[in-house]
């Protein structure tokens, strides 16, 4: 994928320049700290144009995906392990489009039986608008016995594909998320009862994955297009953002709820544009008092995305603007979810403006007297990346982990941030 497709991909998304602004915070000028480029993206078995961030595994090691790149420049699974001081990248899957699938957008997580679960954004079967192929659900697995190669490609099984209809079609950015009982969860973009996205749930039965939609999207003041994940609560609710949508056509908040044999949903919060921001692709955190945390990418008081809380109050729910950021053409929030320390200090990346020369940022916010203090953690200047649409992973120590889709050597690159 060359810069310019993925500049017409991601001109839904709101981008925006450096944040120098905010609400109810108070700005910090950027921290001593040291930023590295782990790898520079070659296009090759490691695929290049990384949009989704990294899983930490027990041993340290990170897994990512790729959306290009690859012999069929249809993406990659990649797997980045400690060596020495540095780092090595073994090719753990090359995409080859249809059937297998294509474009993945989100991260693997790793599953209760320890292997690589994700979603493609194209591939598979059916026909969708932006390609062939309306996406897949995956697992991967190592090889079954001992290889003696270097690079050995991990075995792949489709779990579903969509068709692009009322089953759903073209998962986002969001992980998948199991329950207890082994079953999956996630969101599609497109399809359902009114072709607005579905939350969906994968049922393993004698041996084969079976789809069922809790939620079809209307569009309407429920929302629409879901492009993040969803999240449990310790009740067994999920809760998650739509970037369209809603009482005020900027997206919403929603909780899903079990009912009888099916689910319920509930928009606990329409986003107003102008003061509490718009197009909400990241999804929800939660902490340990069950409030929520979220991002939207654009509008807000800056004109540039803002990061919210909602907390439980009543019955209800209060929507409260954590930062807001400055930006051009209303846009310059993050577009992943948030992450959150032991200490409670959140962090996140913002995607940049290129062609105002921003390659964009990584940025903390901290609870401090009541409020919370931005942090400036790294600028990219292009040759260590841009556009860090995948968000922050944290490893030991507090090391910050992410990617960048683009810059670097070539088609972006892997990075980490030591404080």
């Amino acid at each position: 994928m060359d810069t310019e497709s993925l500049r017409s991909y991601l001109a839904r998304a709101c981008l925006a320049v450096l944040a120098l602004a905010c609400v109810l915070v108070t700005a910090s000028p950027l921290r001593a700290q040291t930023f590295s480029v782990i790898h520079n993206f070659t296009g090759d078995a490691d695929g290049d144009n990384p949009f989704a961030g990294l899983t930490i595994d027990r041993a340290g090691n990170m897994e990512g995906t790729s959306a290009g790149g690859g012999s069929k420049n249809a993406g990659a699974v990649y797997k980045l392990m400690h060596s020495g001081a540095g780092w090595t990248v073994n090719s753990l899957y090359v995409f080859q489009g249809s059937p297998d699938g294509q474009t993945p957008e989100s991260r693997v997580i790793i599953g209760p039986d320890g292997n690589l679960y994700g979603t493609t954004f194209r591939g598979g079967s059916g026909n969708c608008s932006d390609g062939p192929g309306c996406g897949i659900v995956y697992r991967l697995n190592p090889p079954p016995t001992f290889c003696r190669a270097v690079l050995c490609p991990w075995e792949e099984t489709i779990l579903y594909r969509f068709t692009g209809g009322v089953d759903g079609g073209q998962p986002g950015f969001g992980d998948l998320v199991f329950d207890s009982a082994g079953n999956i969860y996630g969101t599609t973009t497109i399809g359902g009862a009114f072709n607005d996205g579905v939350v969906f749930k994968l049922t393993k039965s004698n041996g084969a994955w079976m789809e069922s939609v809790l939620y079809s999207f209307t569009g309407g003041q429920d929302g629409g297009s879901p492009y993040g994940g969803v999240i449990f609560d310790a009740a067994g609710n999920l809760y998650g953002t739509t970037p369209g949508g809603g009482a005020n056509q900027g997206g919403t908040v929603y909780e899903l709820t079990p009912s009888g044999s099916g689910w319920t949903e509930h928009t606990l919060h329409s986003l107003q544009p102008v003061t509490e921001g718009s197009y909400s692709t990241a999804g929800l955190i939660l902490d340990s008092a069950g409030n929520l945390y979220g991002a939207a990418q654009g509008g807000g008081p800056n004109n540039g995305g803002t990061v919210f809380e909602m907390m439980p109050s009543g019955g209800g729910w209060n929507f409260t603007v954590l930062y807001a950021l400055t930006g051009l053409n209303g846009g310059g929030g993050p577009a992943s979810a948030l992450i959150m320390d032991q200490s409670g200090n959140l962090y996140d990346t913002r995607e940049g403006w290129i062609d105002g020369n921003d390659g964009g940022s990584v940025f903390e916010l901290s609870p401090s007297g009541g409020g919370w203090n931005y942090t400036l953690l790294h600028q990219f200047e292009f040759t260590d990346g841009a556009q860090p649409i995948g968000g922050v992973s944290i490893g030991a120590n507090g090391t910050l982990y992410g990617t960048a889709a683009l810059g670097g050597q070539a088609g972006g690159t892997a990075w980490q941030i030591t404080q």
